[in-house]
């Protein structure tokens, strides 16, 4: 109880905002995964399945509603970003996990082992912790400090490798074995999502700084961020779907989670603790 006692004191205004906006990105990311699932299962009945490289489900009126409750979430999300610190915010996705595992037993009928619970579990002490104990991130003033920070050596080194690392994946495991291991299409959704984060966070802190009067839609800089943010999710989007089609929603929503929770959580130091200083 002392740590959180400390931990709310020391929450300022905005990181508390940041805290409310993650939680109800959870619930509505949560939700989304099956509704999506949902939405996969009935395209696929009638066309060619996501997992083996169809897209019938962009006909399918239930896969858009489940992709526009995950919109509305990620929306809360990316605002979650501008108010708080990656470290804080990303952890905070363990809801949707519960949330997802909980629904995906009981409208998908798909069984929730005891490893699983255990596992759930797992990571909501984990996520709590690093809550708890996520240090202050220095204070950014505009979208060129970002930007300075992400071409630092040491974020530019790590983003060569999640790029080399996803080629990899895409082009040679993919094909041979993506219907056949859930890593393969988590790993690149994972890889990707770290990237994407970050230049969430530059994004999300150019509208705040734009919206209190400093314009930061002036500078080149934001655009990249942009093209970025958009280039990224369309890859997660298209590899997630894959994931949830050929997959256990209960499995795809922990693993995930986790592997992009820990990429995240490792691009944001080396973004924003080991570069500048």
């Amino acid at each position: 109880m002392a740590a959180v006692r400390r931990w709310s004191e020391g929450m300022s205004s905005d990181n508390i905002k940041g805290l409310v906006l993650a939680i109800s990105s959870s619930l509505f990311i949560g939700a989304s995964f099956i509704v999506k699932k949902k939405g996969l299962k009935k395209a696929g009945a009638s066309g060619v399945r996501a997992g083996v490289g169809g897209y019938s489900y962009l006909l399918e009126p239930l896969w858009w509603f489940g992709m526009i409750t995950m919109v509305v979430g990620e929306i809360a999300n990316f605002a979650a970003y501008a108010f708080a610190p990656a470290i804080l915010v990303t952890p905070l996705g363990a809801l949707s996990i519960i949330i997802s595992a909980v629904l995906a037993h009981i409208i998908l009928r798909e069984k929730l082992h005891t490893f699983g619970i255990l596992g759930c579990a797992l990571c909501v002490v984990g996520s709590t912790t690093i809550v708890l104990h996520a240090p202050q991130e220095r204070q950014i003033e505009s979208v060129t400090e970002v930007w300075d920070l992400a071409t630092e050596p040491g974020f530019l080194f790590y983003t060569a490798l999640v790029l080399t690392a996803v080629f990899t994946l895409i082009f040679h495991f993919v094909p041979q074995y993506g219907q056949t291991h859930i890593m393969v299409y988590i790993g690149v959704c994972s890889l990707v999502g770290s990237i994407s984060v970050m230049s969430v966070k530059a994004l999300g802190i150019a509208l705040k700084l734009t919206f209190s009067g400093m314009n930061q839609l002036l500078y080149p800089q934001t655009w990249a961020f942009t093209l970025v943010v958009a280039s990224c999710v369309i890859t997660q989007m298209n590899y997630l779907n894959k994931a949830l089609d050929t997959f256990n929603t209960a499995v795809v929503s922990p693993i995930y989670y986790v592997m992009f929770t820990s990429l995240t959580i490792l691009a944001s130091v080396i973004m924003f603790k080991l570069s500048g200083g």
